[in-house]
């Protein structure tokens, strides 16, 4: 009975075993048993960076207003003399100070300003290929003829006009004198300090204090407030909103039938913010401010 039964469940076997797919040539088969461990995570992408703004080539209108803003009435100290006279004294942007050339200059217009001495920057004016600079109302200024004459009274000399006075009267009544800020080329766009770097071999802006802020500190609390926001108010004259928000762009001056005239002036121009600020005599009488994209004019 046993052999029977083994020889009928070979030949199932043998019928079986065709159905069985084969694998196709040159296949590995992998036992069931294998450990087969996932397949390794895909590093996920870099997130791309923006790329940084290029800076432009030339000097931009913005940038030329910042300049004014936060360099014209500077006061500063001075580094190596500064020669007088009216042709003033020309620096390289970017190279050494020429020292031979400023012996020269000082030899031959005397020196305006002296190593120690504070000084205030009064004028910047952009040409083409340079920047000129004017200190203590520039070099065409000279020396006051106060500064030079003395009286002889009981043998002592007292010089005129010898009073104390404020930094800012000191500077003002001191000799002047010009930079010329050479490029070679069209001027490059460059911020504040930028320029004030350049200047560095003649002049140390960092440890003196802003004119700006000498000058702020007396106002009253709002409009010194308004200046740190950097944003004009009702009641600020023209000084303080320079200070505030820098000189506009554009001035219109428009009469009204009653004879009053009033003074817009214009920071920005469509589709960008634009902001109007509405003169009265001196003083600010309303101030308003239009989003980009939105097209604006004066009432």
């Amino acid at each position: 009975m046993a052999v029977l039964i083994a020889i009928l469940f070979a030949g199932d076997v043998q019928q079986a075993l065709p159905l069985r797919p084969t694998s196709p040539a040159g296949a590995v088969e992998i036992p069931a048993s294998a450990n087969l461990s996932p397949l390794p995570a895909m590093p996920e992408p870099a997130e791309q960076q923006p790329a940084p703004a290029k800076k432009a080539d030339t000097l931009q209108q913005t940038s030329e207003l910042a300049l004014v803003r936060y360099v014209d009435g500077e006061f500063a100290k001075v580094v190596t003399p500064i020669p007088g006279g009216r042709k003033g004294f020309h620096l390289k942007a970017g190279a050494p100070l020429d020292s031979s050339a400023l012996r020269m200059a000082i030899g031959s217009n005397g020196s305006a300003a002296n190593p120690g001495d504070k000084v205030q920057i009064t004028k910047l004016t952009f040409r083409p290929k340079e920047i000129i600079v004017d200190i203590n109302g520039g070099g065409h200024k000279g020396q006051s003829w106060r500064d030079r004459v003395h009286l002889e009274v009981g043998g002592d000399m007292p010089q005129v006009g010898a009073q104390q006075q404020d930094p800012v009267t000191s500077v003002q009544n001191s000799p002047g004198a010009t930079l010329y800020l050479d490029f070679d080329h069209a001027l490059p766009d460059m911020t504040p300090d930028e320029l004030k770097d350049y200047l560095s071999g003649m002049l140390d802006f960092k440890e003196e204090r802003s004119a700006a802020v000498q000058w702020v500190d007396t106002l009253p609390p709002e409009m010194k407030k308004a200046i740190a926001e950097k944003r004009a108010i009702v009641g600020m004259n023209r000084d303080e909103v320079i200070a505030a928000v820098g000189k506009p762009e554009q001035k219109v001056r428009e009469t009204k039938p009653d004879g009053s005239e009033t003074e817009d002036w214009i920071y920005g121009a469509p589709p960008a913010k634009t902001v109007f600020v509405t003169f009265e005599g001196e003083l600010v009488v309303k101030v308003e401010e239009f989003p980009g994209g939105m097209a604006v004019s004066p009432e």
